[in-house]
């Protein structure tokens, strides 16, 4: 198979930046074509996208119907549609690629035939004045050492050795008919839940994972700034429900629960409310209902061994 990429970027009001993300796209000489999702931007996003285009066949640009806002999810899988090559990666419209950006993923590939994905670091760069506790935390998003593919989902659910970001990531087209697409009830965290996905799934691997092959443009307007976006439980419930679906080994859906779990029970909400999210995601899943996970992770279960965990850690 040929090494060539379609590179995928939603926009949405970003007009200080996509200029600057698809100038770096269009720099590579293994990109044939950048999908532009135009979000129903009402800067001059899309002027700005139509100069280039212009300039340059490959920049093509898609719209949603009606030109509405459906946000990242719907974006990107609209992006992966329309996408003509063999191989996806993905840059957000306030990023921006380095020089040789898949010049080693093109060896892996090309090499290994086994492998659906590639991961690599990235770096960021401030549009606003930073900290030095910021510059250092965003220095490298990556997995700090080389880690087995059976081994991934593990690692990316508890990061122990850190993790990736969507801008490093390079793709066969194929993972998705493996995993589906990205979730478009999450406005956010949505890499997240495919990124778990992939790792139950397919076979990703590490690439250049000691310096940055993209840079994330971190300014105000940052969605991660928003916090109440967030919704983790949500993430959870939903990759619980894929698991089942997909067949993956309990072992690993006993993994996803006991985040589920975490978040569920770091928002407080009562005794009632817990056995309410008990129900709705075991009676939603019947492979697991009817498993020892649903006596595990009833709420009453699960209460009593954090009110008394060294009786139970004893017997």
């Amino acid at each position: 198979m040929s090494f060539s990429v379609s590179v995928i970027i939603p926009v949405f009001n970003t007009e200080r930046f996509v200029e600057k993300a698809i100038t770096s796209v269009l720099q590579q000489p293994e990109v044939v074509e950048v999908v532009i999702v135009n979000d129903g931007s009402t800067d001059n996003s899309l002027k700005i996208i139509k100069s280039l285009q212009i300039k340059d066949s490959r920049v093509k640009v898609y719209h949603h119907l009606n030109k509405k806002n459906k946000g990242r999810s719907a974006s990107r899988n609209l992006g992966i549609k329309n996408a003509s090559s063999n191989y996806i990666a993905f840059l957000d419209s306030d990023d921006f690629y380095l020089e040789n950006r898949f010049e080693n993923d093109k060896i892996i590939f090309c090499k290994d035939d086994s492998v659906d994905g590639v991961y690599n670091a990235i770096g960021a760069h401030f549009y606003r004045a930073s900290k030095e506790f910021e510059r250092t935390a965003l220095k490298l998003t990556t997995i700090s050492e080389k880690v087995a593919p059976e081994n991934l989902f593990e690692e990316l659910l508890y990061y122990k050795k850190g993790h990736f970001s969507i801008d490093g990531l390079t793709l066969k087209k194929s993972i998705f008919d493996k995993v589906g697409f990205f979730n478009e009830l999450l406005l956010v965290d949505e890499d997240t839940h495919m990124f778990l996905k992939m790792a139950l799934k397919t076979k990703l691997i590490g690439g250049v994972l000691d310096k940055p092959v993209a840079m994330r443009g971190v300014h105000e307007a940052n969605v991660f700034n928003n916090a109440n976006l967030y919704k983790k439980a949500k993430v959870y419930e939903l990759l619980v429900t894929w698991s089942c679906k997909n067949k993956m080994p309990l072992k690993k859906i006993d993994a996803l629960l006991n985040k589920y779990w975490m978040f569920i029970l770091q928002e407080g909400k009562g005794l009632y409310k817990y056995i309410s999210c008990w129900g709705n995601i075991f009676f939603k899943n019947k492979r697991i209902l009817f498993s020892i996970l649903s006596v595990k992770y009833f709420p009453i279960i699960m209460l009593r061994k954090r009110i008394f965990p060294f009786f139970y850690k004893n017997r």
